[in-house]
């Protein structure tokens, strides 16, 4: 049950952001520590923890009733019961990075659809070529389909972007809710190889659940479309990556766009970096100028809202782990 809270720890919250922090949380004391290990110190007489969801410190902190992460993925915070056994509120950043991950998608597909990769190659050896060696045929993404895996809030901007550029939409989803206007069609989670033929890209946006580790396997892949390209921007595990490996040695898809992989990060010699049909990004697709920001807004929003008792912002299910 929610009570209000007296003291509140931040875990690796800039000084020059206290004051302003404070501001929505009149009466009450914001606990400033660099770490998880100078705040153990603290965690005892805390009610609330912002900034992390480490099982030893909130096994140190019994009080906690409410802890805010600065990231969509909480899988991390969910490998300890700690949380769900206490019934402790966790809130993430599930909605902020959506419109910055989506244009890293986009940008990723009109990388393969204009051969961007091998341009820039033959750019590095000043060569003036139509059609470098690697090319494949251009071709535009208007009148092309993609299929979202997971629409929820990052999907739910891929979609929406994807289908403002001429796109057919296709999107799977857990929940049984209606499909937003700019989706065609829209099923379950167990209706993605019903959908994987007809796709020219399939998008994964999954989070890391029991359920979705390792849903893109071989089996998956041999339902894609010969000459489709898979993009991950979602969480590396949720992809069997020697399968998928497989599938793009033997031409059944013609390339990946990962901004998230398994391992990650990547070791140096793994052969997915010297794949011709992959592009890599390191787990950067929500990095963008107004990023920081807004996860700062949503911060302080959750503190005003959790001290005034009011419904909060970005609640995850730990049942469903997002």
């Amino acid at each position: 049950a929610w009570r209000k809270p007296s003291r509140v720890l931040m875990v690796g919250v800039p000084a020059e952001r206290r004051e302003w922090l404070q501001a929505a949380a009149p009466g009450v004391t914001l606990v400033m520590a660099d770490s998880d290990v100078t705040a153990g110190a603290d965690a005892s007489t805390v009610d609330a923890v912002i900034g992390s969801c480490s099982p030893a410190l909130l096994n140190a902190a019994p009080r906690v009733r409410w802890v805010q992460t600065f990231n969509a993925g909480v899988e991390r915070c969910l490998t300890s019961p700690v949380i769900a056994d206490r019934g402790i509120l966790l809130t993430n950043m599930q909605r902020v990075a959506g419109p910055a991950m989506a244009e890293h998608v986009i940008a990723l597909m009109l990388s393969f659809a204009r051969a961007l990769p091998a341009y820039h190659d033959a750019q590095r050896r000043r060569a003036w070529e139509r059609s470098p060696a690697g090319a494949s045929p251009a071709f535009t993404l208007e009148g092309k389909t993609v299929l979202v895996v997971g629409l929820g809030g990052i999907g739910t901007e891929v979609a929406r972007r994807a289908h403002g550029l001429g796109m057919t939409v296709l999107a799977t989803r857990a929940s049984a809710r209606p499909a937003p206007p700019f989706v065609s069609e829209i099923g379950l989670a167990d209706s993605l190889t019903r959908f994987t033929p007809r796709a020219d890209f399939v998008v994964n946006t999954l989070p890391l659940t029991a359920e979705t580790r390792g849903q893109f396997d071989a089996r998956v892949f041999a339902t894609m479309k010969r000459g489709a390209y898979f993009v991950n921007v979602g969480r590396g595990a949720t992809v069997v990556t020697d399968d998928l490996m497989q599938a793009l040695r033997s031409a059944s898809i013609a390339g990946a766009g990962l901004d998230v992989v398994e391992p990650e990060p990547l070791p140096p010699d793994h052969p997915l970096w010297t794949m011709a049909n992959v592009i890599i990004t390191p787990h950067s697709s929500s990095d963008s100028d107004v990023d920081e920001e807004s996860r700062w807004l949503v911060v302080r929003e959750n503190l005003r809202r959790y001290v005034a008792g009011e419904r909060m912002l970005s609640v995850v299910d730990p049942k469903r782990g997002y």
